[in-house]
């Protein structure tokens, strides 16, 4: 069996590797190292939780262990397509380096870009970023490229996903010709295998498993629910976690606003529960990570900005709220358990709606998960039905507003909806009261508005103002002469 010492690594890059716990290395990390030693461009294909983090970290950190940084050129880059992945890069690079005097910089949206200069300013050997915050500070006259000698790329088809390859090529081509380029994927779409032809000098391709298979390791469910309506899924939610036994697991959703939605339900009902999507917080998202990966919080639900590259290496159950609207995220998804050996299980909430993206999952996969039977109590829908929608967006007429139609108000409760007013008509008066005729003040006429205004600016115009003293208002004789 291969051990890391076989792979040619340092004596300080080994010490740092046992101190972790591993000593064999995945499939991925044990046919990509030697190459990468060696400077030749690799391209690594290999599903997600194999190991591919270490399949780069560990070669860069002995290659970068001669020479010395610059101020603002950073010696190798690590693009990452998400904050999150970012992070767990920067992590892995801190913990196999501990023993080599490298510095690295973290360069991610949504936190404090004056730190990340001051990095820069004094010089760092592997810069580990997101597309976006590397342009900008490129831009911005804060980072120089032209001294890169490694360039990594992981998660090359999530790159794909967000939107981000115009990105990538840009920054491939601000880099030196002759860099070493690591590029890793799970899967190889036509975009990406066209990226890595323009380049990639004659890369060494290694494929540790077909792209877009499953762990043999993991256990996968599919759970029917027969009703419509989108609340039955989170009571079927619910039920599922009470029948397991749950140290850790992640709840995907679709969209953001059911991540929120399926937290909120999920901490109501006595769940130990926070959500994490691409529009919290940075601070609260790392917050919420770091509470999950120390176990201080059970059921992480999130977007698919999760599912990928994320090492928690002990997920026991993953839950697919909803089927993924590409079937190689359900992949993805799943591989968050099932790491480094483990077992895991995989959970899908299938409804009606769902059904054509299940049959792509099931295409792609190539095998059929187990239907799991489960008594579950949907009587709550029937007992409060949700209220009906409205059929068309359009504004109300008057017919249907809560207000009666003009000149047919009562004068008392003119705002009373139409609907009181018929269950409860008006009392008519007594007989012998005597009806009161109501008295309108009629309006001026423009003559005596224009008198008025005259008036008002006589008023105005006066040297006393507004205000007339006592005296000019007695009644003054006049004698007629004589």
């Amino acid at each position: 069996m291969t051990k890391f010492s076989d792979l040619g690594l340092g004596a300080e890059v080994l010490k740092a590797i046992a101190e972790t716990g591993y000593d064999t290395p995945t499939a991925i990390q044990e046919q990509a190292i030697p190459i990468a030693l060696t400077g030749l461009d690799v391209l690594g294909i290999a599903q997600t939780g194999t190991g591919k983090t270490a399949a780069f970290t560990l070669p860069m950190i002995e290659r970068l262990a001669a020479g010395r940084s610059k101020a603002r050129m950073p010696r190798s880059i690590v693009l990452a397509p998400t904050r999150e992945l970012a992070d767990q890069v920067a992590e892995a690079f801190e913990k196999y380096a501990k023993y080599h005097k490298l510095n690295w910089a973290l360069l991610i949206g949504g936190v404090s870009m004056a730190d990340q200069v001051a990095k820069l300013d004094k010089g760092v050997d592997v810069l580990i970023c997101t597309p976006g915050r590397l342009l900008d500070l490129f831009e911005r006259s804060k980072v120089l490229l032209t001294g890169v000698q490694i360039m990594v790329v992981d998660e090359a088809d999530r790159m794909l996903d967000m939107g981000f390859i115009p990105d990538i090529e840009r920054i491939f081509k601000l880099t030196p010709p002759n860099r070493q380029t690591l590029f890793f994927s799970a899967t190889m779409p036509p975009e990406i295998t066209r990226l890595t032809s323009q380049f990639l000098r004659n890369p060494v391709r290694i494929e540790v498993s077909r792209p877009a298979s499953t762990n043999e390791n993991i256990s996968q469910y599919v759970l029917r629910i027969p009703h419509k309506d989108v609340r039955a899924k989170r009571i079927a939610l619910r039920a599922l976690l009470k029948t397991l036994t749950i140290k850790n697991g992640i709840v995907f959703c679709n969209r953001k606003t059911d991540v929120d939605i399926v937290a909120k339900s999920l901490i109501s009902h006595g769940f130990n529960a926070a959500p994490i999507h691409g529009d919290l917080d940075q601070a609260l998202r790392m917050k919420t990570l770091d509470s999950f990966r120390k176990g201080d919080l059970t059921l992480l639900v999130a977007s698919d900005v999760a599912a990928r590259g994320l090492d928690i290496p002990d997920v026991g159950q993953i839950f697919n709220f909803d089927v993924p609207h590409h079937a190689d995220d359900y992949v993805h998804r799943i591989g968050r358990t099932g790491r480094a050996g483990r077992s895991g299980d995989a959970y899908l909430l299938l409804s009606q709606a769902d059904e054509k993206n299940y049959d792509k999952v099931v295409k792609l996969i190539k095998k059929d998960p187990a239907v799991l039977e489960l008594d579950i109590d949907y009587s709550a829908l029937d007992e409060s039905p949700r209220p009906a929608k409205r059929e068309s967006s359009r504004p109300r007429a008057r017919s249907d507003r809560d207000y009666a139609p003009k000149g047919k108000r009562d004068t008392v409760a003119s705002y009373e909806p139409v609907e009181k007013a018929v269950a409860e008509p008006r009392k008519e008066a007594p007989a012998t009261a005597p009806a009161k005729a109501e008295i309108r003040p009629e309006k001026p006429s423009r003559r005596e508005k224009t008198s008025e205004k005259s008036n008002d600016k006589a008023k105005v115009d006066s040297p006393f103002g507004d205000h007339m003293p006592a005296f000019l208002l007695r009644p003054v004789t006049i004698k007629a002469d004589s």
